[in-house]
């Protein structure tokens, strides 16, 4: 599996990660190990959690891997602290984080992560409260990197240059939904990330399952998918149902039906070879369908393809200023 170095740190990751947010949720203990071990197999180097994913259930999944299995130095760990705040705190308060690194480092059974994002931007903290209590918790080699997730572009900049006046760590990695219906982060979040070498880790890369092709125009997803059981889940199957996505799931039934792939690996491959892109967290309910997300490891798109569906898929008409930009 292809490495990529993450943002200017010494460290490379695979360029597909394990997401596992469905651990502890609709994957169950057994098949989560399952999950872990054919990913390491396959050559994955890089696990992505959250203590909000099952409410800190995926966290204690992969912490009793860990236990059992034992931490190759080839693997790096990711989590999230944000969502899950204790009683009395805000989400990325000097209390909250403490806390909620402290409890996933419990969960997970290991003394330190390889890198730790901050969920979201939290309104009720001052920016400079979470980036000090990041680099007390760097110096105390609880987290080795810090990151952000689900910023926008003056946000992240902002983080940015509060980090460098203080002498504060600065985020070597930004996590954001990025896929060929989803491509709002190439406005100023990307631009941003590029500007400051921070590396770009993808979540939703076949942007909550359309990109399956399992979604057909104008009917109603079925109850045994995720938008079936919750028709609001993520930004809702009306939201999707445009021609600009039937458009783009047509030309990637083509590209795969060229090279005798499923119809998944020419959108993983996108994701996977867009600037500044480190690497592209897959999850999976099933076995099945992880190796079946792990299969897209070895095949790459040429650059005629790659231009067709950036094409494709490029953002509707922009306003003012991005438009005159």
């Amino acid at each position: 599996m292809q490495r990529n170095p993450l943002g200017k740190t010494e460290i490379s990751i695979s360029s597909l990660a394990l997401g596992t947010m469905t651990f502890g949720a609709e994957t169950n203990k057994v098949d989560s190990f399952r999950q872990l071990d054919i990913y390491v197999d396959q050559g994955g180097t890089h696990i992505d959690t959250a203590d909000g994913y099952a409410g800190g259930k995926s966290e204690e999944i992969i912490g009793e891997w860990i236990s059992q299995r034992g931490k190759s130095h080839a693997i790096t760990i990711a989590t999230k602290g944000r969502f899950s705040p204790p009683e009395g705190s805000a989400g990325a308060s000097r209390r909250s984080l403490i806390h909620s690194v402290d409890a996933s480092l419990r969960r997970m059974n290991v003394d330190a992560f390889d890198l730790y994002y901050v969920h979201g931007w939290d309104p009720q903290t001052d920016i400079l409260e979470t980036l000090q209590t990041l680099g007390d918790l760097v110096d105390a080699g609880k987290i080795k990197q810090i990151s952000w997730s689900n910023v926008s572009g003056w946000q992240l900049q902002k983080i940015v240059a509060l980090a460098s006046s203080h002498g504060l760590p600065s985020p070597v990695a930004l996590q954001a939904q990025y896929n060929l219906l989803e491509r709002g982060i190439e406005l100023e979040v990307l631009p941003c990330c590029l500007e400051n070498n921070i590396a770009v880790t993808v979540w939703s890369p076949l942007a909550g399952g359309w990109l399956t092709g399992k979604y057909a125009a104008n009917e109603r997803p079925a109850d045994h998918t995720r938008l079936g059981e919750d028709p609001d889940r993520g930004d809702g199957y009306d939201y999707r149902n445009t021609e600009r996505t039937y458009t783009v799931l047509r030309l990637l039934q083509v590209i795969a039906n060229d090279h005798n792939r499923p119809i998944t690996h020419p959108a993983l491959a996108w994701a996977v070879s867009r600037p500044g892109v480190a690497s592209v967290p897959v999850g999976a309910r099933t076995v099945k369908q992880l190796e079946a997300n792990l299969a897209a490891a070895d095949f790459f798109l040429s650059q005629e393809e790659m231009s067709m569906l950036t094409q494709a898929s490029a953002l509707e008409a922009l306003p003012y200023p991005y438009n005159f930009l």
